[in-house]
């Protein structure tokens, strides 16, 4: 048998046993141990092995479990509230000024914590509830929160981006640092999107009455003000040590995790329950990629083995596409993956092939994985498998329908589409930060 068609055997079954819901690293770990053993008998098992040895010599993945911790000790200890009720407060008086609010919310999160679903769980306990009270449209409030928490994934620190450099292997800082302007122009893009069409429609989202605005005290709102240099100061308490060299970066992430439970034990919300799910929820995910990243490492090893890299190159060579069509056609098949599987089975996939052909095609690699991370966020809200879309339904009550869901998040997909579209074609949105930060 062609080594091309044991290869196509190999993404097949895989990808049939994602769908027929077996888990990621079960799915990706059997393929590669099965084709292994079937094409280089007893002898392949050492790929396993390997992978593990591997896994256990990169530094890098010690950050994971910290951000992860970090994440959810703002989380459970509920810090987030009075980020909320500032910006309920400065921004409610407006149409869609609590839409907007919860998409400030969101990148302020973001910059905590490096987790989608984090910042699900706080949109969807916090921010939903009030939007809802405040006779916000359903589908409004359903697209804000979801596309609000994906960036997540893309505001430093993010764990998708750190999952990326050790698949890649490229700097986690510099992945960070690249993320931060298209994190941002993406929450700008959709505070520019609620704004105006809350203008056309303020039916949509309601501002505060002048009775309530009343109530509030211009004391009030400044003191208010305080509730937001909280996570800048523990994002500048881990950031600043690592960007200036004075810290490495899993000691960096040691120095957030340890400035989030001093915050909550400041404001008094450090329980026992708080230390217990965050240290549960951290075990349960760290165990889940580090499973994950192992099968992936087989996978890509038996993968390479057969040339596979090679000959999808050489296929797209022969097509007689230019570097930036053949990057389009890669983006292309990201976002039609995503439809079907979530960023870490995607990134396992396409991260053997894609990298080393983005590398072939004369592409800065830093700059392809802020492309591939963006298209993991569209894939986050994609039907009809959008992983915050089934997280949306399990929060939300029940009037909030999959149909509404999944109506509400086509304009943010489209706004996400057009972050996308403009870090493709100026690339320097990307790379600015980490070129002046590095040039020094």
């Amino acid at each position: 048998m062609a080594y091309e068609t044991i290869a196509l055997l190999m993404f097949s079954s895989m990808m049939l046993m994602m769908i027929t819901g077996q888990r990621v690293f079960g799915a990706i770990g059997f393929v590669a141990t099965a084709s292994a053993l079937m094409l280089w008998g007893t002898g392949g098992s050492d790929m396993g092995f390997q992978a593990i040895m591997k896994l256990m010599k990169w530094n890098a993945l010690l950050t994971l479990p910290m951000f992860v911790f970090m994440g959810y000790v703002m989380s459970e200890s509920r810090l987030a509230d009075d980020l909320y009720r500032m910006f309920h407060v400065w921004f409610g008086p407006m149409p869609g000024g609590l839409a907007i609010g919860t998409i400030l919310l969101m990148v302020l999160i973001s910059a905590m914590n490096g987790l989608s679903v984090a910042g699900m769980a706080i949109g969807a306990t916090i921010a939903l509830p009030e939007l809802v009270r405040r006779g916000y449209d359903k589908p409004m409030i359903s697209g804000v929160i979801q596309a609000g928490s994906s960036l997540g994934i893309l505001i430093p620190p993010s764990v998708v981006m750190v999952l990326f450099a050790l698949i890649a292997r490229q700097p986690v800082s510099q992945l960070w640092l690249a993320g931060i302007l298209p994190g941002l122009l993406m929450a700008v893009l959709f505070i520019l999107y609620i704004a105006l069409r809350c203008r056309l429609n303020p039916a949509l989202a309601p501002p505060l009455s002048a009775a309530e605005r009343a109530q509030i005290t211009r004391r009030e709102k400044y003191a208010l003000l305080r509730a937001g240099i909280l996570p800048f100061l523990i994002f500048a308490a881990m950031m600043i040590p690592f960007i200036k060299g004075w810290a490495s970066l899993t000691e960096a992430s040691v120095i957030g995790a340890l400035t989030s439970v001093a915050a909550a034990v400041l404001r008094g919300r450090f329980t026992r329950e708080v230390f217990e799910v965050a240290t549960r929820q951290t075990l349960a995910i760290t165990t889940m990629f580090m499973l994950i990243i192992m099968a992936a490492l087989s996978f890509g090893a038996v993968f390479d083995g057969l040339g596979a890299g090679r000959a999808i190159q050489g296929f797209f060579s022969d097509l007689g596409l230019s570097p930036f069509q053949i990057l389009i056609l890669m983006q292309l098949s990201f976002l039609i993956m995503g439809m079907f599987l979530d960023d870490t089975a995607m990134l396992v996939i396409v991260a053997p092939i894609y990298v080393g052909l983005a590398k072939v095609l004369g592409f800065d690699l830093i700059w392809y994985g802020i492309l591939y991370t963006i298209t993991c966020q569209i894939a986050y809200l994609t039907p009809p498998f959008g992983y915050n879309l089934f997280l949306m339904r399990a929060m939300a009550p029940a009037d909030f329908t999959l149909p509404v869901i999944y109506k509400s998040v086509l304009p943010f997909v489209g706004v996400m589409l057009l972050t996308l579209v403009l870090v493709m074609i100026f690339p320097q949105i990307a790379l600015w930060l980490p070129q002046t930060v590095y040039a020094r």
